[in-house]
């Protein structure tokens, strides 16, 4: 009931702002290092952010990636993500990064935790810093 509450208190909020996307409900400004892909530790570095309203970008163990995420919050939603293609021994966890990020329907921002999900249980969690 609270959440449902605080949800709808932050759409209001971001009405008259114009970007409902991630970004305007305290996701912007931040470099989100992922901790775990449902519930296990990950096992390499990984990182996310949303550097303009409607956008994202960041960094998996071996390459550098951007794309669209316009959906509005608290949904989630990856547009096609362009990424690099430096090769590394950290590919296997760059694509099960990249999958898990691009299977995420929902997102929830609290302070410095950020936490993708999706209906089928799965779940991101992020840190973040400025």
């Amino acid at each position: 009931m609270l959440r449902s509450a605080l949800i709808g208190s932050l759409l209001l909020a971001s009405a008259c702002t114009g970007d409902e996307s991630l970004s305007a409900y305290g996701a912007a400004g931040k470099v989100w290092r992922l901790q775990s892909v449902d519930g296990a530790a990950f096992p390499a570095s990984a990182s996310l952010r949303f550097p303009e309203p409607g956008k994202i970008a960041g960094r998996g163990p071996c390459n550098s990636f951007s794309g669209s995420q316009t959906a509005p919050y608290p949904w989630f939603e990856t547009g096609p993500l362009a990424v690099t293609r430096m090769a590394c021994p950290g590919l296997a966890a760059e694509d099960a990064f990249l999958q898990a990020l691009q299977e995420m329907t929902l997102a929830e921002v609290s302070g410095d935790v950020l936490i993708l999900s999706n209906e089928a249980g799965r779940e991101m969690l992020f840190t973040g810093g400025g």
